[in-house]
């Protein structure tokens, strides 16, 4: 899978953009706030998916203007596909296409155009809070099968709605026997959410020590744990079970009443983690900086690599500010695992990436392309 072209118009500091990108290698060149991360978030954006920077899709719309544009072509295994999207800033109104047709919103995307993108933010996923290495394997297991994405959305309303039963009780509203319905519901779609996320991992696990051991010669070990917040100790089936439901219904109503005084549901798949060990000890706790950086490039990698191999095509790769940070090992690894993807790499210092004078060169300056 590669972009083909791009063209943008108000996005963010991106005045007027036109590209049609190298299908392998691409570097971003220019000096901070020059429009260089801008590019990226809005190839980012044609996979359906919110902004990696986590803001409000009003505030992608360049600061004087009212309606951000943007046209993209990508090619698959099997064809080449187009995409109009547009933001209008003041009705918030998003509009969207996929060859020509209408889409209600960015899920048809996601199932059609793949990227991978690694920031130096991605160090918060280390050392970050659990939600985020939570929405990142869901991000991973839904790029390999976008239909689990439903069982997410289908699990997070559950719990939503559980949550305010629960308040509803506590306040003198309900009695616990209104909880039944919704843990019956919610012990079914938690069960199909943790089978998804282990699976995922079982995979994702030897991929990650294997890339770690690489980049460190052999002289660090990285695992990857997933820690259910349900099956602490219960062995995970091949498949989803009948068993596997009721046990997750059974623990839901013994937590029930410390869940009605709490207002939320204490246990279960939205508690789940995934924790990170080098040699052993937790990287969160006792990695440092350069360790850390390490795992998170690993795990980005390790998701590039296992969509490749699931779907028998490549995810585009976005590097923001990162391959000038590494040594020559370091970058050498990032270049093997990517040779067969269209990547686009962005630096302000092009001297300290390899192989800078492989594929094209983009000098972006004032939010426009040179």
């Amino acid at each position: 899978m590669h972009l083909t072209g791009l063209e943008a118009e108000h996005f963010r500091n991106l005045e007027h953009i036109q590209l049609e990108p190298d299908p392998r290698y691409n570097l971003i060149v220019g000096q901070n706030a020059q429009g260089k991360t801008n590019l990226l978030e809005a190839i980012w954006l044609l996979t359906g998916c919110r902004s990696f920077r986590g803001v409000r899709e009003r505030d992608l719309v360049s600061f004087d203007q009212e309606v951000m544009r943007m046209q993209a072509a990508f090619r698959d295994s099997r064809r080449e596909q187009h995409i109009t999207y547009a933001i209008q800033k003041s009705s918030r109104e998003k509009k969207i296409t996929l060859n020509g047709v209408p889409l209600r919103g960015g899920s048809r995307l996601f199932a059609q155009f793949q990227c991978v993108v690694f920031t130096p933010d991605d160090t918060m996923l280390i050392k970050g809070l659990p939600d985020k290495r939570r929405n990142f394997l869901d991000l991973c297991c839904a790029q390999i099968r976008p239909k689990n994405m439903d069982v997410l959305r289908r699990f997070e309303n559950l719990t939503i709605q559980r949550n305010q039963v629960l308040r509803s009780i506590g306040a003198g509203n309900g009695t616990p026997l209104d909880l039944a319905i919704w843990d019956a519901q919610l012990a079914v779609a938690g069960a199909h959410l943790s089978h998804i996320r282990h699976s995922y991992v079982q995979r994702f696990a030897p991929v990650c020590a294997r890339l770690y051991n690489i980049i460190t010669g052999g002289r660090e070990q990285l695992t990857v744990e997933y820690q259910s917040g349900m099956y602490r100790d219960y062995e995970m089936p091949e498949t989803v079970t009948e068993p596997m439901q009721d046990y997750y219904l059974r623990k839901l109503t013994m937590s029930s009443t410390d869940d009605i005084r709490l207002g939320y549901t204490s246990i279960g798949a939205s508690r789940d983690d995934l924790l990170f060990k080098i040699n052993g000890k937790p990287v969160r706790d006792f990695g440092s900086q350069g360790q850390k950086k390490s795992t998170a490039l690993v795990l980005k990698l390790a998701q590039a690599e296992i969509y490749r191999h699931s779907q028998g095509q490549s995810p585009v790769v976005l590097l923001d500010d990162v391959m000038g940070e590494l040594d020559k090992s370091r970058q050498e690894l990032v270049y093997s695992i990517v040779q067969e993807m269209q990547v686009f790499i962005t630096t302000c210092n092009e001297g300290a990436v390899l192989g800078s004078d492989r594929g094209m060169r983009i000098t972006i300056e004032n939010g426009k392309i040179l």
